[in-house]
Formats: structure tokens, C-alpha cells, sequence
């Protein structure tokens, strides 16, 4: 299966281009990686209040691109790409398709196994307008940061396939589609109660589609703007829906 690229760009450094990063710098990457998004699920108090609350959702993204940037020399910025008419197009496609795929998806998977409901979205339902407008805004951030821990991680196992094990580039770039969706769905097993169904058939499938953007463009932004408009559609759609309920 080939998956469609733009074809004027290729993926970063998992040939060595624009620079070689060597199996010590992917594993630190990785760490990162992890140590970011451990940051971001740990039960720990903020200072701050409400500001506070972007600290970790803000060191989400940071701290893995500061460590890219760093282990290859300032050019961790060719993750992303411009940001005109097409691609926000493009980030309007990729959205609207995810929304039709998972809830295609999820209605079949919840309802032959059931699922649990993310609590994100019942605590969206009880905040004021200036709180959802916050809340809003640190999804945004956060989201970005799920973007850069599917595309690293992507990136890294895209080298290993290409460089050590040596797979074609079609078939490492599947491999590495389909497995950082598995992993992304496992990130969301604590938000879904270790529901591993929902994590895997549900979240996966809509990573498959979201990567596919990134993909198709090596241009983060644009799998970030699709994830952002994404979420934030379901987000408002639950929130407005559940405050007519209640009115």
C-alpha cells in the first residue's frame, strides 16, 4: 500500500537529511517524549491557578522539540511548514474526515463492546464562558504536543525500519503509520478508564487519519490544525448540546 505524499517533500531526518541523527539521539528523543508526556498526566498541583494549568500542557510539545532542536543543531523547524489557503484546506478536509471515520468507527465499536466517556468533555460542560475559552486554548496547546509525540516517535521508527532493518521506504512508512497509532491509542488508556478496545479501534483509527496528514504534507502544522479543529468541533457540539438539555 502506498500511502499519497506531496511529492516535493520527504520526512526528516531518518535518511540523514537536513542532518544524521544517530540511535543515542533517537532514544533520547524518546525519553523526552515520555518525560513530557508524563509531565502532563501527573496528578501534580500547579502554581498559578488557572495559568498554572497551561504549565504542563505547554511543556508537552516544548520539551521533545527543544531536544530535537538541539541534538540536530537547530533544525527541528522542518517538522512544520507554511501555513496558507491550502493547507488550511487541507487541515478543514483532514478534520471533517476524521469526525465521519470515528464516528462511523465508534458507533460500531460501542455499540458491539461499549466504551467509557472521556471526562474531558463532561468537565467542558460545567465551565463558564471565560473557563471554556481557557480550556479551549489549552486543548489547542496540547494538542500540538499529541501531534509531536506521534511524529517523533514516527521519525524514529521510519529510520530503524529504513537504516537497520532495512524495509523499502513504502513499507517502513506503513509500519510506522499503523504503529504510532497503536501507541497513541495506549497514551489514551488512562483518559478511557484502560479501555483497550476503545483506546486501539477508536483513537487509533482516528491517529491513522491524522497522521495521514502529516504524511501526505510533513507539515505538523497542518496535522495539528486538523486535530485542533477536530476536538474542538466534538468539544462545542457536546457542550451546546448538553446545555440545551438542561435548558
Amino acid at each position: 500500500m502506498k500511502l499519497p505524499e506531496d511529492p516535493d517533500r520527504d520526512f526528516p531526518f531518518y535518511q540523514g537529511s537536513p542532518v544524521a541523527l544517530t540511535a543515542t539521539h533517537w532514544w533520547f528523543l524518546l525519553a523526552l517524549v515520555a518525560l513530557a508526556f508524563a509531565l502532563l498526566i501527573a496528578p501534580i498541583t500547579w502554581p498559578g491557578g488557572e495559568v498554572g494549568a497551561f504549565v504542563p500542557a505547554l511543556l508537552f510539545p516544548v520539551i521533545p522539540l527543544a531536544g530535537l532542536a538541539w541534538v540536530s543543531k537547530g533544525n527541528a523547524g522542518c517538522l512544520f511548514g507554511k501555513v496558507g489557503w491550502r493547507e488550511i484546506k487541507l487541515m478543514i478536509f483532514f478534520a471533517i474526515l476524521n469526525i465521519v471515520v470515528t464516528f462511523t468507527v465508534g458507533g460500531l465499536v460501542l455499540a458491539t463492546l461499549g466504551g467509557s466517556a472521556n471526562p474531558a468533555l463532561a468537565k467542558a460542560n460545567e465551565l463558564s464562558s471565560m473557563g471554556l475559552l481557557i480550556f479551549f486554548t489549552k486543548t489547542a496547546v496540547q494538542l500540538v504536543g499529541e501531534e509531536v509525540l506521534t511524529v517523533i516517535p514516527m521519525l524514529a521508527l521510519l529510520h530503524l525500519l529504513v537504516a537497520r532493518v532495512g524495509l523499502s521506504r513504502n513499507a517502513s512508512v506503513c509500519w510506522a503509520w499503523l504503529g504510532t497509532a497503536i501507541l497513541f491509542g495506549l497514551v489514551h488508556l488512562p483518559t478511557y478508564q484502560w479501555d483497550l478496545a476503545q483506546c486501539i479501534l477508536i483513537i487509533g483509527t482516528a491517529r491513522l487519519v491524522l497522521s495521514m496528514a502529516y504524511i501526505k504534507t510533513k507539515n505538523l502544522w497542518i496535522s495539528a490544525g486538523a486535530h485542533i479543529m477536530n476536538d474542538w468541533i466534538l468539544i462545542m457540539v457536546n457542550v451546546i448540546g448538553s446545555r440545551l438539555i438542561q435548558s
